[in-house]
Protein backbone atom coordinates (compact mmCIF):
# COMPACT_ATOMS: atom_id res chain seq x y z
CA UNK A 1 0.00 0.00 0.00
CA UNK A 2 3.17 3.69 -2.06
CA UNK A 3 -0.25 2.90 -1.14
CA UNK A 4 0.64 5.66 -0.19
CA UNK A 5 0.07 2.67 1.88
CA UNK A 6 -2.96 1.50 1.29
CA UNK A 7 -1.17 0.81 1.37
CA UNK A 8 1.42 3.60 0.21
CA UNK A 9 1.43 3.45 -0.61
CA UNK A 10 0.92 2.89 -3.75
CA UNK A 11 1.73 2.28 -7.14
CA UNK A 12 -1.54 0.96 -8.55
CA UNK A 13 -2.33 0.30 -12.20
CA UNK A 14 -4.92 -1.46 -14.27
CA UNK A 15 -4.53 -2.51 -17.83
CA UNK A 16 -7.43 -3.18 -20.14
CA UNK A 17 -8.04 -5.03 -23.35
CA UNK A 18 -5.04 -6.83 -24.77
CA UNK A 19 -3.71 -8.10 -28.07
CA UNK A 20 -1.68 -11.03 -29.29
CA UNK A 21 1.57 -12.92 -29.45
CA UNK A 22 3.71 -15.05 -27.19
CA UNK A 23 5.89 -14.04 -24.26
CA UNK A 24 8.81 -13.25 -26.52
CA UNK A 25 9.38 -12.17 -30.11
CA UNK A 26 7.62 -9.74 -32.40
CA UNK A 27 4.07 -8.82 -33.28
CA UNK A 28 1.56 -10.56 -35.46
CA UNK A 29 -0.09 -13.81 -34.46
CA UNK A 30 -3.70 -14.64 -33.85
CA UNK A 31 -4.43 -11.50 -31.84
CA UNK A 32 -2.77 -8.96 -34.16
CA UNK A 33 -4.51 -5.60 -34.42
CA UNK A 34 -5.62 -5.61 -30.79
CA UNK A 35 -5.44 -2.62 -28.44
CA UNK A 36 -4.24 -2.83 -24.87
CA UNK A 37 -5.77 -0.17 -22.64
CA UNK A 38 -3.63 0.56 -19.60
CA UNK A 39 -5.80 2.05 -16.83
CA UNK A 40 -3.87 3.77 -14.03
CA UNK A 41 -4.43 6.19 -11.17
CA UNK A 42 -0.90 7.57 -11.52
CA UNK A 43 -0.24 11.25 -12.15
CA UNK A 44 0.78 13.00 -15.39
CA UNK A 45 4.53 12.37 -15.05
CA UNK A 46 4.08 8.63 -14.52
CA UNK A 47 1.50 8.43 -17.33
CA UNK A 48 4.04 10.09 -19.63
CA UNK A 49 6.64 7.47 -18.66
CA UNK A 50 4.14 4.64 -19.25
CA UNK A 51 3.34 6.05 -22.69
CA UNK A 52 7.04 6.10 -23.56
CA UNK A 53 7.40 2.44 -22.53
CA UNK A 54 4.27 1.53 -24.50
CA UNK A 55 5.58 3.30 -27.61
CA UNK A 56 8.85 1.36 -27.42
CA UNK A 57 6.90 -1.90 -27.06
CA UNK A 58 4.71 -1.06 -30.06
CA UNK A 59 7.75 -0.60 -32.29
CA UNK A 60 8.75 -4.24 -31.92
CA UNK A 61 5.14 -5.45 -31.73
CA UNK A 62 3.37 -3.62 -34.58
CA UNK A 63 0.23 -5.71 -34.17
CA UNK A 64 -0.44 -4.34 -30.68
CA UNK A 65 -1.21 -0.77 -29.60
CA UNK A 66 -1.30 0.46 -26.02
CA UNK A 67 -3.68 3.16 -24.79
CA UNK A 68 -2.86 4.68 -21.39
CA UNK A 69 -5.85 5.91 -19.38
CA UNK A 70 -5.85 7.56 -15.96
CA UNK A 71 -8.69 7.34 -13.40
CA UNK A 72 -8.97 8.17 -9.68
CA UNK A 73 -7.53 5.50 -7.41
CA UNK A 74 -10.93 4.91 -5.81
CA UNK A 75 -12.27 3.67 -9.16
CA UNK A 76 -9.53 1.14 -9.82
CA UNK A 77 -10.77 -2.01 -8.11
CA UNK A 78 -14.43 -1.33 -8.90
CA UNK A 79 -13.58 -0.90 -12.59
CA UNK A 80 -11.83 -4.26 -12.66
CA UNK A 81 -14.69 -6.01 -10.88
CA UNK A 82 -17.57 -4.46 -12.80
CA UNK A 83 -15.98 -4.56 -16.25
CA UNK A 84 -13.76 -7.63 -15.92
CA UNK A 85 -16.16 -10.03 -17.61
CA UNK A 86 -17.08 -7.74 -20.52
CA UNK A 87 -15.42 -8.18 -23.94
CA UNK A 88 -13.63 -4.86 -23.65
CA UNK A 89 -13.02 -5.06 -19.92
CA UNK A 90 -9.63 -4.75 -18.22
CA UNK A 91 -7.14 -7.37 -19.38
CA UNK A 92 -4.37 -6.43 -16.99
CA UNK A 93 -4.55 -4.82 -13.56
CA UNK A 94 -1.91 -3.86 -11.05
CA UNK A 95 -3.42 -4.43 -7.62
CA UNK A 96 -2.72 -4.37 -3.90
CA UNK A 97 -1.74 -7.89 -2.90
CA UNK A 98 -4.41 -8.02 -0.18
CA UNK A 99 -7.00 -7.95 -2.99
CA UNK A 100 -5.44 -10.94 -4.74
CA UNK A 101 -7.34 -13.83 -3.10
CA UNK A 102 -10.70 -12.27 -3.95
CA UNK A 103 -9.60 -11.64 -7.53
CA UNK A 104 -8.39 -15.23 -7.90
CA UNK A 105 -11.69 -16.49 -6.50
CA UNK A 106 -13.59 -14.34 -9.01
CA UNK A 107 -11.43 -15.48 -11.93
CA UNK A 108 -9.90 -12.03 -12.42
CA UNK A 109 -6.27 -13.03 -11.74
CA UNK A 110 -5.04 -15.73 -14.12
CA UNK A 111 -2.13 -18.07 -13.30
CA UNK A 112 1.11 -17.01 -14.93
CA UNK A 113 2.33 -19.11 -17.87
CA UNK A 114 5.36 -21.34 -17.33
CA UNK A 115 7.85 -18.90 -18.90
CA UNK A 116 6.66 -16.04 -16.71
CA UNK A 117 6.77 -18.24 -13.60
CA UNK A 118 10.36 -19.20 -14.48
CA UNK A 119 11.30 -15.55 -14.97
CA UNK A 120 9.79 -14.63 -11.60
CA UNK A 121 11.66 -17.37 -9.75
CA UNK A 122 14.95 -16.27 -11.30
CA UNK A 123 14.63 -12.50 -11.00
CA UNK A 124 12.54 -11.71 -7.90
CA UNK A 125 13.13 -12.47 -4.20
CA UNK A 126 11.55 -15.79 -3.24
CA UNK A 127 9.48 -14.29 -0.42
CA UNK A 128 7.87 -11.79 -2.81
CA UNK A 129 7.08 -14.48 -5.38
CA UNK A 130 5.53 -16.49 -2.57
CA UNK A 131 3.38 -13.49 -1.71
CA UNK A 132 1.83 -13.38 -5.21
CA UNK A 133 1.40 -17.16 -5.48
CA UNK A 134 -2.10 -18.54 -4.99
CA UNK A 135 -3.47 -22.03 -5.68
CA UNK A 136 -0.03 -23.24 -6.71
CA UNK A 137 0.80 -20.60 -9.31
CA UNK A 138 2.15 -17.03 -9.36
CA UNK A 139 -0.59 -14.59 -10.33
CA UNK A 140 1.45 -11.74 -11.71
CA UNK A 141 4.54 -9.57 -11.50
CA UNK A 142 5.40 -8.03 -8.13
CA UNK A 143 6.21 -4.39 -8.82
CA UNK A 144 6.36 -2.07 -5.84
CA UNK A 145 7.46 -3.55 -2.52
CA UNK A 146 7.01 -1.84 0.83
CA UNK A 147 8.20 -2.92 4.24
CA UNK A 148 8.57 -1.52 7.73
CA UNK A 149 11.51 -0.44 9.87
CA UNK A 150 12.22 1.72 12.92
CA UNK A 151 12.55 5.41 12.06
CA UNK A 152 14.13 7.64 14.68
CA UNK A 153 15.34 11.18 15.24
CA UNK A 154 19.11 11.26 15.74
CA UNK A 155 19.01 14.76 17.25
CA UNK A 156 16.52 13.70 19.93
CA UNK A 157 18.61 10.60 20.63
CA UNK A 158 21.72 12.73 21.16
CA UNK A 159 19.84 15.11 23.46
CA UNK A 160 18.65 12.13 25.52
CA UNK A 161 22.13 10.61 25.67
CA UNK A 162 21.13 7.54 23.63
CA UNK A 163 23.98 6.30 21.46
CA UNK A 164 22.22 3.84 19.16
CA UNK A 165 18.75 2.59 18.23
CA UNK A 166 17.18 -0.20 20.28
CA UNK A 167 17.76 -3.76 19.13
CA UNK A 168 15.41 -5.49 21.59
CA UNK A 169 12.01 -4.77 23.10
CA UNK A 170 13.57 -4.07 26.49
CA UNK A 171 15.87 -1.54 24.87
CA UNK A 172 12.88 -0.07 23.01
CA UNK A 173 11.02 0.52 26.29
CA UNK A 174 14.08 1.99 27.98
CA UNK A 175 14.93 4.25 25.03
CA UNK A 176 11.33 5.43 24.69
CA UNK A 177 11.34 6.43 28.36
CA UNK A 178 14.56 8.43 27.92
CA UNK A 179 13.13 10.22 24.89
CA UNK A 180 9.90 11.18 26.64
CA UNK A 181 9.77 14.76 27.97
CA UNK A 182 7.25 16.29 30.36
CA UNK A 183 6.27 19.80 31.32
CA UNK A 184 4.73 19.26 34.72
CA UNK A 185 2.19 16.50 34.22
CA UNK A 186 1.94 16.98 30.43
CA UNK A 187 4.00 14.97 27.95
CA UNK A 188 5.52 17.33 25.39
CA UNK A 189 7.63 14.74 23.56
CA UNK A 190 6.72 11.06 23.23
CA UNK A 191 9.39 8.42 22.95
CA UNK A 192 7.54 6.04 20.63
CA UNK A 193 4.63 6.88 18.34
CA UNK A 194 1.90 4.59 17.03
CA UNK A 195 -0.74 5.14 14.35
CA UNK A 196 -4.51 5.08 14.74
CA UNK A 197 -7.42 5.65 12.30
CA UNK A 198 -5.83 3.87 9.32
CA UNK A 199 -6.00 0.03 9.09
CA UNK A 200 -2.63 -0.73 7.52
CA UNK A 201 -0.90 1.96 9.55
CA UNK A 202 -2.24 0.40 12.74
CA UNK A 203 -1.74 -3.27 11.95
CA UNK A 204 1.50 -3.42 9.95
CA UNK A 205 3.88 -1.83 12.53
CA UNK A 206 2.35 -3.95 15.32
CA UNK A 207 2.60 -7.10 13.19
CA UNK A 208 6.25 -6.28 12.45
CA UNK A 209 6.84 -6.50 16.20
CA UNK A 210 4.80 -9.72 16.35
CA UNK A 211 6.90 -11.25 13.56
CA UNK A 212 10.08 -10.13 15.30
CA UNK A 213 8.90 -11.92 18.43
CA UNK A 214 8.51 -15.22 16.58
CA UNK A 215 4.73 -14.86 16.30
CA UNK A 216 2.37 -14.74 13.33
CA UNK A 217 -1.06 -13.34 12.54
CA UNK A 218 -2.11 -16.55 10.81
CA UNK A 219 -0.95 -20.16 10.70
CA UNK A 220 -2.17 -21.07 7.23
CA UNK A 221 -5.80 -20.01 7.45
CA UNK A 222 -6.01 -20.18 11.25
CA UNK A 223 -5.76 -16.95 13.28
CA UNK A 224 -3.14 -16.90 16.02
CA UNK A 225 -4.12 -13.74 17.87
CA UNK A 226 -4.38 -15.62 21.16
CA UNK A 227 -0.80 -16.91 20.87
CA UNK A 228 1.35 -15.54 23.73
CA UNK A 229 3.93 -14.29 21.22
CA UNK A 230 1.23 -12.21 19.53
CA UNK A 231 -0.33 -10.95 22.75
CA UNK A 232 3.14 -9.91 23.93
CA UNK A 233 3.31 -7.24 21.21
CA UNK A 234 -0.06 -5.88 22.36
CA UNK A 235 1.21 -5.93 25.95
CA UNK A 236 4.18 -3.88 24.73
CA UNK A 237 1.85 -1.22 23.31
CA UNK A 238 -0.16 -1.12 26.54
CA UNK A 239 3.02 -0.72 28.60
CA UNK A 240 4.32 2.14 26.45
CA UNK A 241 0.97 3.94 26.81
CA UNK A 242 0.79 3.32 30.56
CA UNK A 243 4.31 4.66 31.09
CA UNK A 244 3.53 7.76 29.02
CA UNK A 245 6.11 6.98 26.33
CA UNK A 246 3.29 6.64 23.77
CA UNK A 247 0.60 9.33 23.66
CA UNK A 248 -2.71 8.26 22.02
CA UNK A 249 -3.75 11.86 21.10
CA UNK A 250 -0.59 12.13 18.99
CA UNK A 251 -1.40 9.02 16.91
CA UNK A 252 -4.06 9.97 14.37
CA UNK A 253 -3.11 9.56 10.70
CA UNK A 254 -4.51 8.52 7.33
CA UNK A 255 -3.14 6.66 4.31
CA UNK A 256 -1.30 9.81 3.22
CA UNK A 257 0.15 10.13 6.75
CA UNK A 258 -1.27 13.60 7.17
CA UNK A 259 -2.32 14.52 10.67
CA UNK A 260 -0.80 14.42 14.17
CA UNK A 261 1.27 11.26 13.56
CA UNK A 262 3.37 12.87 10.82
CA UNK A 263 3.32 16.34 12.36
CA UNK A 264 4.67 15.16 15.70
CA UNK A 265 7.56 13.22 14.17
CA UNK A 266 8.38 16.02 11.75
CA UNK A 267 8.36 18.63 14.51
CA UNK A 268 10.57 16.66 16.88
CA UNK A 269 7.81 15.68 19.30
CA UNK A 270 8.15 11.93 18.60
CA UNK A 271 11.45 10.13 19.04
CA UNK A 272 10.75 6.80 17.28
CA UNK A 273 8.14 5.26 14.99
CA UNK A 274 7.73 2.11 12.92
CA UNK A 275 6.92 3.09 9.35
CA UNK A 276 7.27 1.99 5.71
CA UNK A 277 9.87 3.09 3.18
CA UNK A 278 7.46 4.98 0.95
CA UNK A 279 6.94 7.88 3.32
CA UNK A 280 10.47 9.16 2.78
CA UNK A 281 9.18 11.79 0.36
CA UNK A 282 6.67 13.02 2.96
CA UNK A 283 9.47 13.41 5.50
CA UNK A 284 11.71 15.25 3.05
CA UNK A 285 8.95 17.63 2.01
CA UNK A 286 7.86 18.35 5.57
CA UNK A 287 11.23 18.50 7.33
CA UNK A 288 13.47 20.30 4.86
CA UNK A 289 16.99 20.55 6.28
CA UNK A 290 15.85 18.70 9.44
CA UNK A 291 15.42 15.54 7.37
CA UNK A 292 19.14 14.90 7.98
CA UNK A 293 18.20 14.02 11.57
CA UNK A 294 16.18 10.97 10.44
CA UNK A 295 17.73 7.50 10.59
CA UNK A 296 16.44 3.97 10.06
CA UNK A 297 17.09 0.73 11.96
CA UNK A 298 15.68 -2.83 11.91
CA UNK A 299 12.59 -3.70 13.93
CA UNK A 300 13.58 -4.43 17.55
CA UNK A 301 13.53 -8.16 18.31
CA UNK A 302 11.18 -9.52 20.98
CA UNK A 303 12.14 -12.08 23.64
CA UNK A 304 10.59 -14.89 21.62
CA UNK A 305 12.20 -13.95 18.30
CA UNK A 306 15.52 -14.62 16.63
CA UNK A 307 15.85 -11.37 14.67
CA UNK A 308 14.00 -8.55 12.88
CA UNK A 309 11.16 -9.70 10.62
CA UNK A 310 9.09 -6.78 9.42
CA UNK A 311 5.88 -6.88 7.42
CA UNK A 312 6.08 -6.40 3.68
CA UNK A 313 3.39 -5.96 1.08
CA UNK A 314 3.43 -5.35 -2.64
CA UNK A 315 1.51 -4.21 -5.66
CA UNK A 316 1.44 -6.75 -8.46
CA UNK A 317 0.30 -6.69 -12.05
CA UNK A 318 -2.22 -9.43 -12.85
CA UNK A 319 -3.91 -10.64 -16.03
CA UNK A 320 -7.68 -10.98 -16.17
CA UNK A 321 -8.52 -14.68 -16.31
CA UNK A 322 -11.86 -13.87 -17.95
CA UNK A 323 -10.22 -12.25 -20.97
CA UNK A 324 -10.02 -14.16 -24.26
CA UNK A 325 -6.98 -16.49 -24.45
CA UNK A 326 -5.31 -14.45 -27.21
CA UNK A 327 -5.66 -11.32 -25.14
CA UNK A 328 -4.26 -13.00 -22.06
CA UNK A 329 -1.27 -14.14 -24.11
CA UNK A 330 -0.68 -10.61 -25.36
CA UNK A 331 -1.08 -9.22 -21.86
CA UNK A 332 1.66 -11.45 -20.49
CA UNK A 333 3.82 -10.47 -23.45
CA UNK A 334 3.48 -6.78 -22.65
CA UNK A 335 4.09 -7.36 -18.94
CA UNK A 336 7.19 -9.41 -19.74
CA UNK A 337 8.51 -6.47 -21.72
CA UNK A 338 7.52 -3.85 -19.15
CA UNK A 339 9.23 -5.80 -16.36
CA UNK A 340 12.22 -7.00 -18.41
CA UNK A 341 15.82 -5.79 -18.38
CA UNK A 342 15.73 -4.48 -21.95
CA UNK A 343 12.88 -2.00 -21.47
CA UNK A 344 14.59 0.39 -19.05
CA UNK A 345 17.95 2.03 -18.58
CA UNK A 346 21.22 0.35 -17.55
CA UNK A 347 19.68 -3.07 -16.99
CA UNK A 348 16.59 -1.81 -15.22
CA UNK A 349 13.09 -2.56 -16.41
CA UNK A 350 10.86 0.29 -17.52
CA UNK A 351 8.68 -0.45 -14.50
CA UNK A 352 11.73 -0.22 -12.23
CA UNK A 353 12.67 3.15 -13.70
CA UNK A 354 9.16 4.49 -13.15
CA UNK A 355 8.88 3.24 -9.58
CA UNK A 356 12.30 4.52 -8.60
CA UNK A 357 11.47 7.93 -10.06
CA UNK A 358 8.56 8.01 -7.58
CA UNK A 359 10.78 7.14 -4.62
CA UNK A 360 9.35 3.61 -4.43
CA UNK A 361 11.39 0.42 -4.03
CA UNK A 362 11.13 -1.80 -7.11
CA UNK A 363 11.02 -5.49 -6.24
CA UNK A 364 12.88 -6.98 -9.23
CA UNK A 365 16.44 -7.91 -8.19
CA UNK A 366 17.94 -6.45 -11.34
CA UNK A 367 16.11 -3.17 -10.82
CA UNK A 368 17.50 -2.88 -7.31
CA UNK A 369 21.00 -3.42 -8.70
CA UNK A 370 20.51 -1.00 -11.60
CA UNK A 371 19.37 1.70 -9.19
CA UNK A 372 21.89 0.85 -6.51
CA UNK A 373 23.37 4.35 -6.44
CA UNK A 374 19.99 5.97 -5.96
CA UNK A 375 18.96 3.36 -3.38
CA UNK A 376 22.22 3.78 -1.45
CA UNK A 377 20.60 6.77 0.23
CA UNK A 378 20.92 5.80 3.94
CA UNK A 379 17.16 5.88 4.50
CA UNK A 380 16.29 3.56 1.60
CA UNK A 381 19.41 1.40 1.96
CA UNK A 382 18.27 0.31 5.41
CA UNK A 383 14.99 -0.96 3.96
CA UNK A 384 16.68 -2.70 1.04
CA UNK A 385 18.91 -4.53 3.51
CA UNK A 386 15.86 -5.83 5.40
CA UNK A 387 13.99 -7.10 2.32
CA UNK A 388 15.28 -10.65 2.76
CA UNK A 389 14.01 -10.75 6.35
CA UNK A 390 10.53 -9.37 5.64
CA UNK A 391 7.39 -11.50 5.85
CA UNK A 392 4.53 -10.73 3.42
CA UNK A 393 1.31 -9.64 5.09
CA UNK A 394 -1.00 -12.67 4.80
CA UNK A 395 -3.23 -12.18 1.76
CA UNK A 396 -6.26 -14.39 2.34
CA UNK A 397 -9.96 -14.30 1.52
CA UNK A 398 -11.43 -11.79 3.93
CA UNK A 399 -8.04 -10.13 4.43
CA UNK A 400 -9.30 -6.55 4.43
CA UNK A 401 -12.04 -7.28 6.96
CA UNK A 402 -9.49 -9.19 9.05
CA UNK A 403 -7.16 -6.19 9.08
CA UNK A 404 -9.98 -3.85 10.09
CA UNK A 405 -10.99 -6.14 12.97
CA UNK A 406 -7.44 -6.26 14.32
CA UNK A 407 -7.17 -2.48 13.90
CA UNK A 408 -10.26 -1.91 16.03
CA UNK A 409 -8.98 -3.95 18.95
CA UNK A 410 -5.46 -2.54 18.83
CA UNK A 411 -6.92 0.95 18.95
CA UNK A 412 -9.05 -0.10 21.91
CA UNK A 413 -5.84 -1.06 23.73
CA UNK A 414 -4.10 2.20 22.81
CA UNK A 415 -7.06 4.26 24.07
CA UNK A 416 -7.56 2.16 27.19
CA UNK A 417 -10.90 0.63 26.21
CA UNK A 418 -9.68 -2.99 26.39
CA UNK A 419 -6.88 -4.86 28.06
CA UNK A 420 -4.48 -6.69 25.74
CA UNK A 421 -6.00 -10.00 26.82
CA UNK A 422 -9.55 -8.81 26.11
CA UNK A 423 -8.53 -7.30 22.77
CA UNK A 424 -6.69 -10.34 21.46
CA UNK A 425 -9.38 -12.76 22.65
CA UNK A 426 -12.11 -10.77 20.90
CA UNK A 427 -10.00 -10.28 17.77
CA UNK A 428 -9.26 -14.02 17.63
CA UNK A 429 -12.95 -14.86 17.51
CA UNK A 430 -13.86 -12.09 15.06
CA UNK A 431 -11.07 -12.95 12.65
CA UNK A 432 -11.93 -16.66 12.78
CA UNK A 433 -15.54 -15.80 11.87
CA UNK A 434 -14.45 -13.47 9.07
CA UNK A 435 -12.15 -16.05 7.49
CA UNK A 436 -14.74 -18.82 7.78
CA UNK A 437 -17.42 -16.75 6.06
CA UNK A 438 -15.03 -15.54 3.36
CA UNK A 439 -14.02 -19.08 2.44
CA UNK A 440 -17.60 -20.17 1.73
Amino acid sequence: MKTKSVIAAGAVLALAVAGCGSSGGGGGGEGAGQTISFLTHWGPDQVKALKAAAAAFEKSNPGISVDIRAVPFGNLLSTLRTQGASPNGPTIASVYDLWLPELVKDGLAAPAPADVAKELSGNWPANLVEGVTKQGAPRGYPNEVDLYALNYNKKLFAEAGVAEPPKTWDELVATAAKLTKRDGGKVTQQGFGVITSWPAGVVHPWLSLVNSNGGALLDGGTPKLDDPKVKAATDLYARLVKEGSTQPPMSNANANTTGPYLDNFVNGKTGMIIMANWWQSSLKDAMGDRYQDVAVAPIPTGPGGTGPASVSYSWLTVVNGKAAPARQEAAWKFLTYLNGSTSGKNGSSAMGDILTSMGILPSRTGDLKAHEAQLSDPFLAAYVKELANAKPFPAVLGGEAMSQAVQKHLENVVFGKETPEQAMSAAQQEVADILTKASK
